[in-house]
């Protein structure tokens, strides 16, 4: 088999991108994750209209993923689209044409500028989320960010937090898909119910299949390429945080790197692991095993429970005590199914989670409200990755993870 340069595989994708392919490389073949799925809904559940006011709102960021747009913001029947941005002209010009919006803006930085626009939705670099969500909320907008809080600079995440405490009455969510896949968010309503108990096991997993010696999907500044698995932890995390609401508080963790020895080249930051696999303990005393993989394999965003009367790995067993509980639980009203979306946004990609995300952030501003993952879920699902790397670092060595609280 003939290798692909870098350099042609980047040309391959601009060219697929232009003719308005969503994603994929040379093969034109999805990027994982971004096929759009559809739920099932609970039909006595549907959308109905809250009010006729208006976000209006601005979207930063389009990239390789056309990701700004994927979330379907653009429709909902609540928002007002005002702008769009991307830093690179093609595809803000790109961005404006598919989302029908005459006003652009060459930054962020310029955006926040326009008094008009009370929220921003920023899918831009993961090491430029913290920084845009603290630039958004300090211009006196809600903002929502793609994936994690911070990327790699620990002390972004005390930025970040200070900032929302000092902007209170401002919402801040971040987008983590998980928290809508259809078994997470059963298991999430369950968990409120009481019906687990307390959480003795979690896992989370997150396996984005990478060839070896082929790039991974192109990015800005090349962010995906020079970190470690752990710095990007939401999607698996969220099967314990986006359950319980709870943090994880010590973690021991083992990284696995090429196993060719010449092909252990460290990246910017030095890292030569492929895949970090990480043990934590639960604050509520349980145990919760996360892994990051980009070896070979079907790509996963998964993770399952087990409780004291139950467990949930795509449906609920438990014992007789947590099969009473659960059917009290259904008896008293208590759906597992998602509500129904607003006309003309769809579930979209991840797990059919994208929609339910942008509809939770315009809701969570209309009602002034908590969204599903406000400032501290965001740290809690974000901060363990951190020092699960810190810990591959050092053989495993158990390290304490910070919690927060507003």
């Amino acid at each position: 088999m003939s290798k692909i340069s870098r350099r042609t595989w980047l040309m391959g994708s601009a060219l697929a991108a232009s003719q308005g392919v969503f994603a994929g490389g040379v093969s034109g073949e999805p990027i994982p994750g971004f096929e759009q799925v559809q739920v099932e809904t609970d039909p006595n559940k549907p959308w109905e209209p809250y009010t006729d006011r208006k976000v209006r709102l601005g979207i930063v960021g389009h990239g390789y993923c056309k990701f700004g747009l994927a979330f379907d913001l653009q429709y909902h029947p609540n928002v007002e689209l005002v702008a769009v941005s991307d830093l690179i002209p093609e595809r803000c010009a790109e961005m404006a044409k598919l989302a029908k919006c005459e006003k652009t803006y060459p930054s962020l930085e310029e955006m926040v500028k326009d008094d008009s626009i009370e929220a921003i939705f920023c899918a831009t670099d993961a090491p430029s989320h913290a920084r845009h969500a603290i630039l958004c909320l300090e211009h006196g907008k809600h903002v929502a960010t793609a994936v994690p809080a911070f990327y790699g600079d620990i002390e972004d995440a005390e930025r970040l937090l200070e900032c929302c405490k000092k902007n209170r009455g401002l919402i801040y969510a971040m987008f983590e898909t998980s928290v809508f896949h259809d078994d997470l968010y059963a298991m999430e309503k369950l968990y409120a119910a009481n019906v687990f108990g307390h959480i003795v096991y979690a896992e989370g997993e997150y396996c984005h299949p990478h060839p070896i010696g082929a790039p991974s999907l192109p990015s800005f500044r090349d962010w995906r390429k020079n970190g470690c698995p752990m710095w990007y932890p939401t999607h698996a995390t969220a099967y314990y945080v986006g359950v319980t609401h709870k943090p994880l508080v010590s973690v021991s963790c083992q990284g696995t790197p090429d196993f060719d020895p010449s092909r252990r080249i460290p990246n910017a930051i030095g890292n030569i692991f492929r895949s970090e696999v990480g043990l934590f303990r639960t604050e509520e005393g349980g145990l919760c095993r996360i892994i990051i993989c980009r070896s070979q394999g079907e790509y996963l965003e998964a993770g399952r429970i087990r409780g004291e009367y139950g467990g949930f790995n795509q449906k609920f067993i438990g014992d007789e005590t947590g099969k009473k509980r659960y059917e009290e639980a259904l008896a008293q009203g208590l759906s597992l199914k998602k509500p129904g979306l607003p006309p003309n946004v769809r579930p979209g990609g991840h797990g059919g989670s994208h929609g339910y995300l942008a509809h939770d952030f315009i809701d969570a501003i209309l009602r002034n409200r908590k969204p599903a993952v406000d400032i501290i879920d965001a740290l809690h699902m974000t901060v363990p990755g951190y020092y699960a790397h810190l810990s591959a670092l050092k053989d495993g060595e158990t390290m304490r993870i910070p919690t927060y609280s507003l």
